[in-house]
């Protein structure tokens, strides 16, 4: 229990029989319940796991996937078992050993003061994060943070890949968790559904731990263009939902004439380009127009994006 609120943290895990006894073993005392999830190793994970059992009783509940699904299928599983024992805040705490436990109360206490809703680790706070982060991984995170930013309308997050967070039982019981990505863009897709519901996020400054004998299966290279079009389509379910069906806003048609004009500008642009290339002419009249397109799609969506800012303002 913490601030009168019982505490249960979900343990995604695969392959990692080296790790997961010590993030059981580290576990705060007042985490009153440890949900791990093992998806489906092929290693001594699910083995560790069971021994551990013996020695935190009732206290430790192991569940094995059926199959292989991803870290974000794992986190929904640990979620849905949460929501039915009635759990009041659920943490997220990764199997290889990266989040620290000693943040951990940093990043309940949101939740259990009721200042928010989500609580979510920022790794990027400081400058501490590069130099402990490998530089590929710091950046595509840099990358699709900015990209959350947009899709998810919380502009004051901004570690969006951090999977070390925290979410009230309420928040769990509204939206629809059958309907979450199941893998690497889990974070981001919540974000966006916890928006539609106007849920408050809180972004915590947590400190990253890499270097600790934990191996990441993530390609970077294959996650960014994965996650990067369920950010695009998710964006615009989320201004379809939230500014046109639950509460008509202006910004939809901002952002709808800044595509048309910078999509009709950068199409104008290419074909004289083509012809300036292949003919050796180019029409001053059709370079000004393609100048104008531009200026102005660039102006409306900087002017949507604002409007979207100070709407979510409030949930923060």
């Amino acid at each position: 229990m913490l601030g009168g609120c019982s505490v249960g943290v979900v343990v995604p895990c695969y392959n990692e029989e080296r790790q997961i006894g010590k993030v059981l073993e580290t576990m705060p005392e007042f985490v009153d319940n440890i949900i791990v999830v093992d998806d489906r190793s092929t290693d001594a994970t699910l083995e560790r796991c069971r021994e551990w059992q013996e020695r935190l009783g009732n206290r430790l509940t192991v569940i094995e996937q059926p199959k292989n699904q991803g870290v974000g299928a794992a986190i929904t599983k640990g979620y849905q078992t949460a929501v039915d024992a009635g759990i009041d805040v659920v943490a997220v705490m990764a199997g290889d050993g990266q989040m620290d436990p000693k943040d951990l109360t940093l990043i309940i206490d949101p939740v259990v003061n009721g200042k928010a809703d989500y609580s979510k680790g920022n790794r990027l706070f400081t400058g501490e994060a590069w130099r402990k982060t490998p530089h590929v991984r710091y950046l595509g995170n840099a990358f699709l943070s900015m990209l959350t930013k947009i899709a998810s309308g919380y502009w004051h997050v901004a570690d969006s890949q951090s999977g070390f967070t925290a979410i009230s039982l309420a928040a769990l019981k509204t939206i629809d968790l059958g309907r979450l990505y199941p893998s690497y863009g889990y974070p981001n897709d919540l974000l966006i559904q916890l928006n539609i519901h106007s849920f408050r996020v809180a972004d915590v400054p947590v400190h990253p731990r890499y270097g600790i004998g934990e191996r990441s299966s993530m390609n970077v290279m294959k996650v960014i263009p994965t996650v990067s079009f369920l950010l695009l389509r998710g964006f615009f379910y989320r201004l379809l939902v939230k500014y046109v069906i639950q509460d008509f806003h202006p910004l939809v048609f901002f952002y709808f004439f800044a595509f048309v004009f910078l999509i009709a500008g950068l199409g104008l642009g290419v074909l004289e380009s083509a012809f300036k290339l292949f003919t050796g002419g180019i029409a001053i009249a059709t370079t000004v127009l393609v100048a104008l397109l531009l200026i102005g799609g660039l102006q409306l969506l900087l002017f949507a994006m604002w409007f979207d800012m100070e709407y979510n303002k409030s949930l923060k």
